[in-house]
């Protein structure tokens, strides 16, 4: 069975993008356009593997804020932050956490996933 990655990111072209990276990675995925969003999948599922969240989207949660409730709720949780501004310091982002810069290019993104499909594959 393939693992499950939930994208997170409020622009829809890069979200599609990112979709179709992880399922060519071999993920399953579901996708979301907000934190919000995310959240009531992640309440709603007890399936998702992987989380690839943008930081800075509409709402009043953005993706750190969502990853530091997803480390709490699902510590087990493999999370992916990734953002197109400044990288958030050390201590700002949740343990256990893979930061990466936009733009993401589907080499750099397609080696994060197929080494993060390794360590949840037997």
């Amino acid at each position: 069975m393939k693992p499950l990655l939930l994208v997170v990111e409020d622009e829809l072209l890069v979200r599609m993008d990112l979709v179709d990276l992880a399922e060519e990675a071999g993920f399953t995925t579901l996708e979301a356009g907000s934190a919000a969003e995310a959240m009531d999948i992640l309440e709603h599922r007890n399936d998702i593997q992987v989380l690839f969240t943008d930081i800075r989207m509409p709402g009043e949660m953005d993706g750190l804020a969502l990853a530091h409730t997803v480390r709490e709720r699902w510590p087990q949780t493999t999370i992916v932050i990734c953002s197109g501004n400044e990288p958030p310091a050390a201590d700002e982002l949740p343990a256990n956490v893979t930061f990466m810069p936009k733009p993401c290019n589907g080499p750099k993104i397609d080696g994060l996933l197929t080494a993060i499909k390794a360590e949840l594959t037997p």
